[in-house]
């Protein structure tokens, strides 16, 4: 392994308010039968580690904020590439908490990319807003047409345990998602302003406290489907999921940051993904 401070593909976001700046950039490659790093690129708050043992050949890795979380005006970027017939799984060490904000907005940009009979999964941990946050996400996934990813997002809006509410803030997340170069799935959510009554409508969220997107892009992706629905409707939540040419798509919506970790555990399972190491409750 190689440690370089390469050129970015993707351009930071300028961090405002001498706050910080972060990326993580990372390759892997196929040595044998097993999935090794190969070039990694680390500075400011963000590091990548590699804990021992590896599950099926698979190569996993946990990320780690040494900042504590995240505040108005930071700007981090993490960028991932999956060589050829490699299998990757990434996670976090702990849930990411975005604090509240004075006034500037927090930028997160992921890239992932995949190549020819790659195999992906990206499983952070929860991300928890807090009142008055302020943080834009994009995540930018660029597969082979043949690799197949597994990439789940949830968000905590506050910790129903400690009486937290978010009032207001805004969050701003981009998702788009390509496969042999064409976009498969694209989505954005808004939520700008009362953050907490918007929530509170019972044609967006009814006062769930927590949401989660999971996408499943794989050759298998209609077959699960059901197995995926049996999973979670065992969760006291609210689910809902579908699939189209390859592409599974899954919303859920949960009351509390438990139930959603323990919905998305047996949701991987279903899809044949083991949770990672992190997720253990």
């Amino acid at each position: 392994m190689s440690v370089s401070l390469s050129r970015p593909i993707l351009a930071l976001a300028p961090a405002t308010s001498g706050r910080t700046r972060g990326c993580v950039r990372l390759t892997v490659r196929r040595i044998g039968e097993r999935t090794a790093p190969g070039r990694l690129a680390e500075s400011g708050p963000l590091r990548l580690r590699f804990p021992k043992g590896v599950r099926d050949g698979t190569l996993e890795g946990v990320l780690l904020n040494t900042s504590g979380g995240v505040v108005g005006g930071d700007a981090l970027q993490i960028e991932v590439d999956a060589g050829a017939d490699t299998s990757l799984a990434l996670t976090t060490q702990a849930a990411e908490k975005v604090y509240r904000s004075s006034g500037p907005v927090a930028h997160v940009d992921v890239a992932l990319r995949a190549a020819a009979g790659a195999s992906l999964a990206w499983l952070p941990q929860e991300t928890i807003v807090f009142d008055r946050a302020r943080l834009a996400r994009t995540f930018d996934v660029d597969l082979a047409a043949d690799a197949r990813l597994v990439a789940c997002e949830s968000i905590l809006f506050g910790r129903t345990a400690m009486g937290e509410k978010v009032r207001g803030g805004s969050l701003r997340d981009r998702w788009r998602l390509r496969r042999g170069g064409k976009l498969v799935f694209a989505d954005a959510l808004t939520l700008d302003g009362a953050i907490e009554r918007t929530l509170g409508r019972p044609a967006i969220a009814a006062g769930a406290n927590g949401v989660a997107t999971l996408v499943y892009v794989a050759g298998d992706a209609e077959t699960r489907v059901d197995v995926l629905r049996d999973a979670l409707v065992l969760h006291g939540l609210e689910a809902g999921a579908s699939a189209e040419s390859g592409v599974l798509v899954a919303r859920l919506l949960a009351r509390d940051g438990l139930t959603l970790r323990r919905a998305m555990i047996a949701a991987l399972r279903a899809l044949s993904t083991p949770p990672p190491r992190a997720y253990a409750l």
